[in-house]
């Protein structure tokens, strides 16, 4: 299951790979898309990246830094 951004039409999945048990590199970044060609902002459907847990975890915490920003700029006085 992805979270589908874009109108839903780009899915990101986060996910372990058992199957790259063997390599640091192992959590994949999953990002798929379901639109015309010339609508696409990747070359390939699908493109997986493959990060290391202190990558992925540097990436989850830029994400939350982010957030965290975006709420604090939105918050109502």
């Amino acid at each position: 299951m992805g979270l589908y951004i874009l109108d839903d039409t780009l899915s990101v999945e986060v996910f372990y790979d058992r199957s790259d048990d063997q390599f640091s590199d192992n959590v994949c970044l999953c990002l798929w898309e379901s639109c015309p060609t010339d609508e696409k902002i990747l070359i390939a459907d699908e493109t997986n990246v493959f990060l290391t847990p202190d990558q992925a975890r540097e990436l989850a915490n830029m994400l939350l830094k982010a957030v965290e920003a975006s709420e604090q700029n939105h918050k109502k006085p």
